[in-house]
């Protein structure tokens, strides 16, 4: 069975029968989890292997783990730090940002892997630009060229650590002051101007990046509708002028963002004619249901192969991890961040 383009959610911490169900259905082809699904480590390896039991190809199970304030699993695991924190160390000694930003995203996928998770969607390379409080300290740096090596080298950790990388949210959502989880914010900047925000992704596209993640974002400069629905955007700028070959998730189609352009079924219809194989649909699973009960499409076989290739390779058991070298220098690392103050360096742009 070939992995469809919905992504679903579950209530809590085990599967329901309704549950086990619903991940059968051809039209679904992965799983995100959220804080309510966690309870301990041993908990999420078994939830997470239920899962992968269900279907083969097993279905894909991600999670957002990127440190700082977003952070779905956190007691029992490393508490990471905001990705601003790894761009002030590049402010203050680029080469020590750049290892720490290696061994961060080893470190996170190191730990994911470990209990079975496929992807983390990681790293936010939007520019901060001091305006976004949806992203805020989830950026890596307002310079693009810092956020195009930090984010290089966090995709190489996670790489090393078995996981594929996901850049969000493209093509930048740093510099609109709207939150697309509530509403559909607007960037009126040129053409011209938004090509630093395209810098981090031909980046990390030169270095193999798996995934992309599509912002509800409408840049009505270059076109009416959010990127997340845009064949410009997805076809025409990101496949196209970037050469970009790999998975293309939109941001959650429940989110305020997209609730303009229709129902879940118009809105994930226009996904998909954009160019998006994955369409995720969260804490709403009325909605998951009438997608699926109501989409047409049939399933697209190099969608479903770019998603296969998404899984986690093998990684270290979760017994393991702490007598590993690279997991202790990562917690060392982690550890130093969250108790080192904030600097506030010249020129920096801060929320």
């Amino acid at each position: 069975m070939t992995l469809g383009p919905v992504m679903v959610d579950l209530k809590g911490i085990a599967l329901e029968p309704e549950e086990r169900e619903l991940l059968g259905h051809p039209l679904v082809g992965s799983v995100i989890l959220f804080s309510r699904n966690y309870e301990n480590p041993g908990q999420l390896a078994r939830l997470v292997a239920e899962i992968h039991a269900i279907r083969s190809p097993a279905l894909l199970v991600a999670v957002d783990q990127e440190g700082g304030r977003v952070q779905r699993f956190k007691e029992g695991f490393t508490r990471l730090p905001s990705m601003r924190a790894v761009g002030r160390r590049y402010s203050g000694e680029r080469g020590e940002g750049l290892v720490l930003a290696r061994r961060l995203g080893w470190l996170m996928a190191a730990e994911m892997r470990a209990v079975g998770i496929d992807m983390s969607f990681a790293p936010c390379v939007d520019l901060d630009y001091g305006v976004s409080q949806a992203i805020g300290d989830r950026a890596l740096h307002v310079d693009a060229a810092a956020v195009g090596e930090l984010g290089v080298a966090y995709m190489l950790g996670m790489r090393e650590a078995g996981m594929a990388a996901t850049a969000k949210h493209f093509p930048g959502h740093g510099a609109v002051a709207a939150d697309s989880h509530v509403s559909l914010p607007v960037d009126r900047r040129d053409w011209t101007d938004i090509t630093a925000d395209l810098l981090p992704y031909r980046r990390l596209i030169a270095n193999g990046l798996s995934s992309v993640m599509v912002a509800h974002v409408v840049f009505p400069g270059v076109d009416a509708m959010p990127a997340s629905l845009s064949e410009h955007w997805i076809r025409g700028v990101l496949r196209g002028e970037l050469g970009f070959q790999g998975a293309v998730f939109a941001d959650d189609l429940s989110m305020g963002g997209a609730a303009a352009f229709g129902d879940i079924v118009a809105r994930a219809e226009q996904a998909l004619a954009a160019g998006c194989d994955v369409l995720p649909v969260c804490n709403d699973r009325a909605a998951v249901l009438q997608l699926l009960g109501a989409m047409r499409r049939t399933v697209d076989p190099v969608g479903g192969l770019r998603l296969a290739r998404l899984h986690g390779r093998d990684g270290i058991e979760l017994q393991a991890l702490a007598s590993d070298p690279r997991w202790q220098e990562g917690v060392t690392a982690a550890q130093r961040c969250l108790e080192r103050p904030e600097l506030h360096l010249e020129g920096e742009r801060n929320v």
